[in-house]
């Protein structure tokens, strides 16, 4: 086979790839339940309403969770399964064994199987979910486009996430993958905002010696919280639990947390975006819904692929599960 031929099939594999994952996108669409479960939406809010009133940190789970769940097999909630035996599912995934909130997406997903049973997925529920509590936390409250169905895969050996140490342009390569810009992967960056981090995550920055890129008074105080076991800092010293454009604040005065948040500000192609999102509020609000409903769009499955599981931590039929190793 010839180079030509073989860089015109290479064309049409990717230009096969694309229209697949645009089509998929396109098959969903805001209100999707509007007819077969109205109340879909607002039994969501309000569950999330609740939580968010007792637990303000329920934004960071939701946003931790949906983030986790799309960049591995798409927004397919393959996170929310549970392992059969020894055989290892997402969920118990190194990076995955701090998430939180499956309470409250099962707690959803018990309310709409009694009001609309067999309808609404829980990839859906998560997405939802998580654009509620983006919003309590002061967010912006986007629109989202539903109709996506559960996988039938969970794998933990499937489980490769960016991690808090790498370079931006080793970050960058793990959105790209998955169809996200620059911009985009500095906007969805900006969930730090009401993030926090175990100290082992961040330790090598405080000691033996400190990173000169940290602000020393920062560096200092964290220091001493980090003395304490399993000790964890906010990720936004400031508006911990709001989401706004104060983690980029933060940032041009090297107060990053992670090695990846200060990165944001030492890298040329990423410090533009990052004094943009600092110096209008509006700007970040306006990306980061743009980002998050891209990101929730991430190899969906829709259609007749996939399924609704009845509980969103097991596959419906036995025949379905394909937990591996």
């Amino acid at each position: 086979m010839n180079i030509m031929k073989m860089k015109m099939i290479l064309s049409l594999l990717i230009f096969h790839c694309c229209v697949i994952h645009f089509v998929s996108a396109q098959l969903l669409q805001v209100g999707f339940y509007n007819s077969t479960c109205p109340q879909t939406e607002t039994i969501v809010r309000q569950a999330v309403q609740n939580q968010f009133n007792s637990d303000p940190s329920i934004t960071a789970a939701l946003l931790r969770m949906h983030f986790h769940d799309c960049f591995v097999r798409g927004c397919d909630a393959s996170i929310l399964i549970k392992s059969i035996g020894s055989k290892k599912s997402e969920r118990e995934a190194g990076p995955n064994r701090t998430v939180r909130g499956f309470e409250l997406i099962d707690k959803i997903k018990k309310t709409l199987e009694t009001t609309c049973p067999s309808t609404v997925s829980c990839a859906d529920i998560i997405t939802l979910a998580t654009r509620d509590s983006v919003a309590l936390a002061g967010g912006p409250n986007y629109p989202i486009p539903t109709g996506r169905r559960d996988g039938l895969i969970s794998n933990a050996a499937d489980v490769n996430l960016p991690g808090p140490s790498l370079t931006i342009p080793q970050a960058l390569q793990f959105f790209t993958n998955k169809g996200l810009t620059l911009n985009d992967m500095v906007t969805l960056l900006g969930a730090h905002t009401v993030g926090i981090a175990h100290c082992n995550f961040f330790q090598d920055r405080l000691s033996p010696v400190p990173d000169k890129t940290m602000d020393p008074t920062l560096a200092a105080q964290l220091l001493k919280t980090c003395a304490k076991s399993s000790a964890t800092a906010f990720l936004d010293q400031n508006m911990s639990f709001t989401v706004d454009n104060e983690y980029y604040r933060q940032i041009t005065l090297r107060k990053g947390i992670l090695t990846i948040d200060q990165e944001l500000t030492l890298d040329k192609s990423s410090a533009p975006i990052v004094t943009s999102f600092a110096g209008n509020k509006d700007v970040f609000r306006q990306s980061f819904a743009n980002a998050m409903i891209k990101m929730a769009n991430i190899d969906v499955l829709v259609g007749s692929a996939g399924e609704i599981r009845k509980n969103c931590g097991v596959f419906n039929q036995k025949a379905n599960r394909k937990v591996v190793n």
